[in-house]
């Protein structure tokens, strides 16, 4: 398993609402205003770690201070990525 940290320290900042927290990988949700983006990066993401690649997202956040996104992705056989030798 690989595990990726992704933390953004922010002294001013708001982190995630824990209200919307667990709504942050639908697809088209977004707290941005109308026209300025439609809600599919973060669903992305989510659907190619989970989907393609059998892993996990989380995030962590606390106000004024943090957000964390833990990544983790199993690691695969690397026996698989090898070419095949010909044997001629």
């Amino acid at each position: 398993m690989v595990k990726i940290v992704l933390n953004k320290q922010d002294k001013n900042g708001i982190g995630i609402n824990s209200k919307i927290k667990d709504k942050i990988f639908n697809p088209f949700f977004t707290t941005k205003p109308s026209g300025e983006g439609v809600g599919l990066g973060l669903s992305l993401v989510n659907k190619i770690i989970v989907g393609q690649h059998h892993g996990s997202i989380k995030v962590e956040t606390q106000a004024g201070k943090y957000t964390e996104f833990i990544i983790e992705i199993p690691m695969a056989n690397s026996t698989n990525f090898l070419p095949e030798r010909d044997e001629s």
